[in-house]
């Protein structure tokens, strides 16, 4: 009896009172978005597959790990690994350092043989249909697309039919000739700038730097138009470029992407558009797809 005497009382607290105690207990301070990556579960990351793992050595001993995104233009990828397979990365330079823009790499005597089994002339894999991408929108408006979103640890803009990625930091596309050239993934360049997103749909894109990008980002700038290096001025080489599944068990990198069909990954979405840490004053409300790149990490080994 006492104890549904005890009961009955809390249940009937005046409303003056409830409201007076509910003000004594502080709300919870709302998750930063460093926060919410810390503490996403294991189920909240995907491992990128050790043969969608580029790693390339540069000759000043920095590295760089590039994801590879076979879903979006599967024949530049697959000659971007048969390339890396033949080993026919090995000795080619940096050729194009421009400010704001872009890192570019490939053969400057554009003289070496391409390995027999590489696609010559690969179709224009600029865009793929939106249908079974598991697309999801990021909410807020773009300027570029109808709308943008995140797709696989992607990210993706879309006219509701077809879907491409965006040209975002750290991204990689294949540096082409004037149409009907699509290039065929032996010269790669990663965005080191403001999102050009003015190409977007217009170049290949292929990838993501997921590690090394202050090797690529802190060269030194071309001098010529473009910023393309001077003849006669020594280029920044690469050592070797392998597939990550090619390489020892004992020394490959891995790493995680957070996954963009996960409550986490909205989570920290809504986080980065709504900031209420103590820095900020007003959030802003929004986020642009370029500054919703999906979280990175080092898998556990």
């Amino acid at each position: 009896m006492k104890h549904r005497l005890a009961l009955s009382l809390r249940i009937a607290l005046p409303a003056s009172l409830a409201g007076v105690l509910a003000a004594a207990s502080p709300p919870s301070k709302p998750l930063t978005p460093s926060e919410i990556v810390a503490r996403a579960p294991p189920s909240a990351w995907a491992a990128v597959p050790d043969d969608d793992l580029l790693v390339i050595d540069l000759d000043n001993r920095q590295r760089v790990a590039i994801a590879l995104a076979p879903d979006f233009a599967p024949v530049h990828v697959a000659n971007i690994r048969r390339l890396a397979r033949a080993g026919w990365f090995t000795g080619i330079t940096i050729n194009r350092v421009q400010d704001n823009y872009v890192t570019q790499w490939g053969d400057a005597t554009e003289k070496k043989p391409l390995p027999a089994d590489v696609v010559a002339h690969p179709p224009a894999e600029y865009e793929r249909p939106l249908k079974g991408l598991g697309f999801r929108a990021l909410g807020y408006r773009d300027a570029y697309a109808a709308q943008a979103g995140h797709a696989g640890g992607w990210p993706v803009a879309t006219d509701g039919k077809l879907a491409w990625l965006t040209h975002c930091y750290a991204m990689v596309g294949v540096g082409r000739n004037l149409a009907p050239d699509t290039g065929t993934g032996a010269e790669l360049y990663a965005v080191i700038g403001h999102a050009p997103r003015h190409l977007d749909r217009n170049i290949t894109t292929v990838g993501r730097v997921l590690a090394g990008m202050e090797a690529l980002a802190a060269l030194p700038r071309g001098t010529e138009a473009l910023g393309v290096y001077k003849e006669g001025v020594a280029r920044p080489a690469i050592v070797s470029a392998r597939l990550a599944a090619d390489m020892p068990a004992a020394g490959r990198p891995r790493f995680e992407i957070m996954r963009s069909d996960s409550i986490d990954f909205a989570n920290w979405v809504s986080a980065r558009a709504n900031r209420k840490d103590d820095f900020f004053i007003r959030p802003a409300g929004a986020v642009d797809i370029c500054n919703a790149m999906p979280p990175v990490r080092p898998a556990a080994k």
